[in-house]
């Protein structure tokens, strides 16, 4: 995947897959109950971590220059 696509897919994540993950994630534990509060807390550890393995490729290396830009006369 190029750069400009993991650019673009790393801000959609973001600014879409992101809040719909974390409304899935307290509906889930909202039909779980109220849990012993550091389970509760390990749950949330966890799912907030889980979310990024799949996306990882993603995320590598965006926020750094572009690889495939020549000289200074690229647009940013």
């Amino acid at each position: 995947m190029s750069y400009r696509a993991r650019r673009f897919w790393a801000l959609v994540l973001l600014l879409v897959g992101m809040p719909l993950y974390i409304a899935l994630a307290v509906t889930v534990m909202n039909l779980m109950g109220r849990p012993h509060i550091l389970i509760e807390l390990a749950v949330y550890i966890v799912l907030g971590v889980a979310w990024i393995l799949p996306f990882k490729f993603v995320f590598r290396g965006v926020g750094k220059e572009d690889p495939d830009a020549i000289g200074d006369d690229h647009p940013r």
